[in-house]
């Protein structure tokens, strides 16, 4: 197994107020290790997410945060980002590839199927997404992970995997000890009631305690 978990951010739903939102997206990734933000705005125009890309991109590139557009290949590739993050239900990798090109990052949904997950490693993923591990309000899950499936992935694969779906600072040290590389966190950042740099720094230090019985 791998020794390290990351964050792996992923905006509100809405962001009502850009600069607002600005302003607690540094506190967050100044308060600990982040390793990407996926952009995930749903059924808006695509000038909302462009101007949510634009005031994202440079906090996030300050800070050596990857900037991840999900769902949308095309628009991501026009904006920029850094990467993309698919569904099952949208473009596939290969389309996804062609329009992003090699350097770009790009992600899979692999719900709980180690299926789903080896076909997507064996076209290319950067890396495959399990989920949801626990309840979530942020978007409708189809499947519930077991994380079991992520100690199963480090034991034989090498294309890194993201633990989705409901993870807060109160559960996260079990999907980091289970062999998660990164954790994707949406609500549990955003809402948490001490602010998203506090839940940062909740999530970090159970990241910790997850890694150490990892070892």
């Amino acid at each position: 197994m791998t020794a390290d978990c990351r964050l792996y951010l992923i905006t509100p739903p809405r962001i009502d107020d850009l600069a607002a939102f600005g302003r607690d997206l540094a506190q967050a990734l100044d308060a600990g290790d982040v390793a990407a933000l996926q952009v995930r705005l749903k059924d808006v125009p695509d000038e909302v997410i462009a101007a949510a890309v634009d005031v994202i991109t440079p906090i996030a590139h300050a800070r050596g945060v990857a900037v991840i557009l999900n769902d949308r290949p095309d628009l991501a590739a026009k904006l920029g980002c850094d990467g993309v993050h698919v569904g099952q239900t949208d473009m596939s990798y290969g389309d996804a590839r062609k329009l992003m090109g090699r350097e770009a990052m790009i992600g899979v949904t692999c719900h709980d199927s180690r299926h789903l997950a080896m076909e997507a490693a064996e076209s290319g993923a950067d890396y495959v997404a399990f989920g949801a591990f626990f309840p979530t309000t942020t978007k409708d899950a189809p499947t519930r992970a077991d994380p079991e499936i992520l100690t199963i992935w480090q034991e034989t694969m090498e294309v890194p995997c993201v633990a989705i779906g409901g993870v807060t600072a109160a559960n996260a040290e079990g999907l980091a000890k289970a062999g998660a590389d990164f954790l994707a966190v949406s609500a549990g950042v955003w809402a948490y009631p001490e602010g998203p740099a506090a839940a940062v720094r909740a999530l970090e230090a159970a990241i910790a305690k997850g890694l150490a019985d990892r070892r």
